[in-house]
């Protein structure tokens, strides 16, 4: 069974519903874990050694100033070691972001998740589904945002993470999650 390894940062509870949206539908195929960045950014040997023997990697952000979480960008930091060693080459990515604007920047955020990726050889799986961008569209059709490089949610700011984001954000993130473990199974 392939192994996904789902590796976010959350800041105030958002993206982690968007985290277990991926992990629900990743679980449908494959043997999929989440792990949390901790408020330091610094995470522990299990998820490197984890993230090393995954055939999988997810990464998630909430969009904070148009781009990924600083304690996100720390993980990624510290990847570099990795990198060196191209230990994580032909495994496959992805990726996922929360912010509280329809727009909020959250492509810069999959791009920046694209790149990460790009460099450690890894192959990035889009999200491949339609938008919902009809007259009839509502907040629970998914891909209501009309992203394509990865899964995209809003949570108002106000909003508590039960009130976040919409059914359709994570309608849309389950079956992202399920894409990914099934380019991770074939290769398995």
């Amino acid at each position: 069974m392939a192994r996904i390894e789902i590796i976010y940062f959350s800041g105030y509870g958002h993206t982690v519903k968007q985290a277990e949206a991926v992990l629900e539908g990743a679980s449908d195929l494959a043997d999929a874990r989440l792990w949390a960045i901790p408020e330091d950014g610094v995470v522990s040997d299990e998820l490197w050694e984890a993230a090393d023997a995954a055939d999988a990697i997810v990464f998630g952000s909430p969009t904070y100033m148009g781009n990924a979480a600083w304690q996100f960008k720390r993980f990624a930091d510290d990847s570099s070691k990795r990198w060196f060693t191209a230990a994580w080459a032909d495994k496959f990515a992805g990726g996922f972001t929360t912010s509280a604007s329809l727009v909020g920047d959250k492509g810069e955020t999959i791009n920046y998740f694209k790149t990460l990726a790009g460099q450690h050889g890894m192959l990035w799986v889009p999200l491949a589904q339609m938008p919902a961008n009809s007259l009839e569209s509502t907040a629970s059709d998914a891909n209501r945002l009309g992203g394509s490089g990865g899964a995209l949610a809003v949570a108002p700011a106000d909003a508590s993470p039960e009130q976040g984001a919409s059914a359709g954000d994570m309608t849309s993130a389950k079956a992202y999650g399920r894409r990914i473990a099934e380019f991770a199974a074939k290769a398995a």
